[in-house]
């Protein structure tokens, strides 16, 4: 009877003690309550020994249902068999399930032996008793019942992955230490799955999670969204993807998945993994076009040499490679070698401790980050894409746009034609770069003008564009009237520009920042060409007066009449002046204190930081002061700067455009929208809201300039006088 009993502890029954279930297969699930009895019919047993019998077997039950949960998560026999017939259902694996599996085993094991040693006693006794048996396997009874309710509730929810980690590190919080140790042991075997995951993603940049278990997960699942609410993104992307896959997978191949991050895991460190894994990717999949060197050195083409008979004025060749040892890993494997180890040290830890691996997982992201800030600052030159950027999307060539401007002023007297608007630009956009864009500049050629709400692209021409462009597309046709009139005047605030950017810059110039850049040069090339404006109007009157005076100095009577007309036209010019104070002091403020302030921080954080991610954010700070201290996120402000600005073209178009000098009402009209718009516009910048915050730290200066001697504000109040008063203003005078 008693030998029974110990076969019955190791999950085999018979005549004495019996199962409820008759059979059992593999696909039989574990049953939520004790099968294990003894059979009615045993009468020569007496009640307290049938109890304690009773009490005893239950371990036998827990016994064979977690030997059948561990032999169920170790078998791979399902493999080969649906690699023999396809259409064989395949089972939902976890390799989670299987490190639980292993370590229950050897929990099983420690539980075999000690039966087997009460059955070495009892045999070595002349009387043996059941004594015997609760004494050999009493602290399995606080042992093996959390662990079948451990396997009950994994099989009940379908736990599997970090949701697993996550249960095994809440059991291990318990007041009995026999039962923690089992619990950490437990865990230890779900760890070394992940570390042996995390040695994959963070060293070789590979993701090994077929079953979908590990918290970093490829972004299959969120294709289909992002294709939809961000189309131009995920189409520019996909025509990446065939060049450098590498770049895809930044963007877009992988996610942090919250339902397989364990708790104890911040979402700081799961951040810092995936950009370890995502750098370690893009360093050791290089671009063949990056260690060729043509993302950097492109060659002009001979067409251009031929333009207007200036063969040979740009001589661009392709400059020499410098010799960073393309040849060498971008990742030495010693750095490698440094990272494994690290996980070496995590993997024999018994225990988990928070603290040290996120030390470690901070130690490679610094790693990571470093080594990809050397590529990407160093080797693909940062700081020279940066100065092209700041070039031309934030006119700091003055003098390339000014002649543009120039060369297209009379284009854009008139409204754009749709079908060619595009082509039209590109010969003041020529001839402005023939006259003032060096042969040194080799970043031109990754400038390109674009129309977006009318068709094609219009390329620099210079020099041949690579292949692989980001181009930055927008919502422009909504910023642009239906009315004729309105397009004579807004048609050409479309004009965009494009930057061509090579691997790995990718990494740095995103879509989003690219967007930036082109939303704060269309503001600029407004300013710029409105600025332009007000200046050529002056010289041109002027010199139209001038003509007038010295061909009729003669005649008394046209001289006359000339100096009337100055006459009449003199309170416009004092409109005019004021106009073109505004503007000025607007631009050097943008330009100076702004941009140039801005400029400086951002070269000073570039040479002190060694660290990627680092330079992201002060990227990311660098734009975002841009945009805010030029006001561009106040839509108030921004609106009526704009309105400012095209009242300022209309008022040099009215004047000329004008040729009876007797009708000015229009230009009053003009001059009192103007009066109260900039009147507004002083008024929201000198509040406290703004000039007393640090969002705009010279704001205060600028207001000085606008305002010194009162000037401004006595002028924005219509002291001028140009204003024709309205007829209700007399008779409110009378009252």
């Amino acid at each position: 009877m008693l030998h029974e009993l110990l076969l019955a502890l190791l999950g085999y029954t018979g005549d004495l003690i019996i199962d409820r279930r008759d059979q059992l297969t593999a696909e039989t699930p574990i049953s939520d309550e004790c099968t294990f009895m003894l059979a009615p019919d045993i009468s020569f047993i007496d009640p307290s020994d049938r109890e304690l019998i009773e009490r005893i077997i239950v371990l036998g039950f827990y016994y064979r249902e977690m030997e059948r949960f561990s032999a169920k998560s170790r078998n791979l026999s399902w493999i080969r068999s649906a690699n023999a017939d396809p259409l064989v259902k395949k089972e939902k694996g976890s390799v989670y399930r299987r490190a639980l599996a292993n370590g229950i085993v050897e929990i099983l094991s420690v539980y075999r032996s000690a039966v087997l040693h009460i059955e070495q006693l009892l045999l070595s006794e002349s009387m043996p008793i059941l004594a015997t048996v609760t004494q050999g396997l009493n602290k399995f009874f606080c042992l093996l019942p959390p662990l079948y309710e451990l396997i009950l509730e994994i099989e009940r929810d379908d736990i599997r992955g970090g949701q697993l980690l996550n249960l095994l590190h809440k059991r291990c919080h318990c007041g009995v230490p026999e039962l923690q140790t089992c619990m950490q042991r437990l865990l230890w075997h779900g760890h070394q799955v992940m570390y042996n995951q995390l040695a994959s993603w963070i060293v070789y940049g590979i993701l090994q999670d077929q079953h979908g278990e590990f918290f970093i997960r490829r972004q299959e699942d969120r294709d289909v969204e992002n294709s939809s609410s961000h189309p131009d993104i995920s189409e520019k992307l996909a025509r990446m993807s065939t060049d450098d896959a590498s770049l895809t997978d930044w963007h877009l191949g992988f996610h942090i998945s919250l339902d397989m991050l364990p708790e104890y895991i911040p979402m700081r460190v799961a951040e810092s993994i995936l950009f370890a894994g995502k750098a370690v990717r893009v360093l050791r999949n290089p671009s063949p076009s990056f260690q060729c060197g043509d993302a950097v050195h492109p060659q002009m083409p001979k067409s251009f040499q031929k333009i207007h008979g200036l063969a040979g004025r740009f001589h661009f060749q392709r400059e020499p490679a410098i010799n960073m040892g393309m040849g060498e890993d971008l990742l030495p494997q010693s750095e490698a070698d440094k990272i494994e180890a690290m996980l070496l040290n995590l993997k024999e830890s018994s225990e988990f401790h928070k603290r040290s691996f996120e030390c470690a997982v901070d130690s490679v992201q610094a790693i990571a980050a470093s080594h990809l800030w050397q590529l990407v600052v160093v080797r693909a030159d940062l700081n020279g894409h940066l100065k092209a950027l700041k070039d031309y999307f934030l006119l700091a060539k003055g003098d390339f746009f000014q002649c543009f401007l120039e060369e297209s002023r009379q284009l854009m007297r008139l409204p754009p034609r749709q079908s060619t608007a595009e082509a039209d630009l590109m010969v003041p956009f020529q001839l402005a770069a023939l006259k003032t864009i060096g042969e040194e500049d080799k970043y031109f050629s990754k400038v390109s003008l674009r129309m977006p709400s009318f068709g094609i692209t219009v390329k620099s021409s210079i020099l041949d564009l690579p292949k692989a462009t980001s181009s930055i597309d927008g919502s422009y046709a909504a910023s642009l009237s239906n009315s004729s009139s309105e397009m004579s005047l807004d048609g050409w605030d479309g004009i965009a520009l494009e930057y061509s950017v090579d691997w790995p810059l990718h990494l740095f110039f995103t879509q989003e920042v690219l967007s930036k850049y082109l939303r704060i040069f269309k503001y600029l090339l407004r300013l710029k060409r409105t600025q332009m404006e007000l200046e050529k109007l002056w010289a041109s009157v002027m010199h139209q007066y001038h003509s007038d005076f010295a061909k009729h100095q003669n005649d008394r009577d046209k001289s006359s009449e000339t100096q009337q007309k100055c006459q009449q036209f003199r309170p416009m010019w004092r409109v005019r002046e004021h106009m073109a104070f505004l503007i000025r002091n607007l631009q050097f403020y943008i330009q100076v204190d702004v941009i140039e302030s801005q400029w400086n921080i951002l070269q000073s954080h570039i040479q002190d930081s060694h660290d990627f991610t680092e330079l992201v954010g002060f990227h990311q700070e660098y734009l975002s002061a841009l945009i805010s201290q030029t006001f561009l996120d106040i839509g108030s402000v921004s609106r009526i700067l704009d309105s400012i600005m095209k009242l300022c073209l209309q008022f040099c178009w009215k004047i000329e455009n004008q040729d009876n000098c007797s009708n000015t009402s229009e230009l009053e009209h003009i001059a009192e929208e103007f009066n109260k718009k900039s009147n507004s516009l002083y008024t929201i910048l000198r509040s406290s809201r703004l000039a007393g915050s640090q969002r705009a730290p010279f704001l205060r200066r600028f207001l000085l300039r606008l305002n010194l001697n009162s000037f401004f504000e006595a002028t924005a109040r219509g002291v001028l006088n140009v204003v024709r008063p309205r007829p209700t203003l007399p008779v409110l005078n009378q009252q």
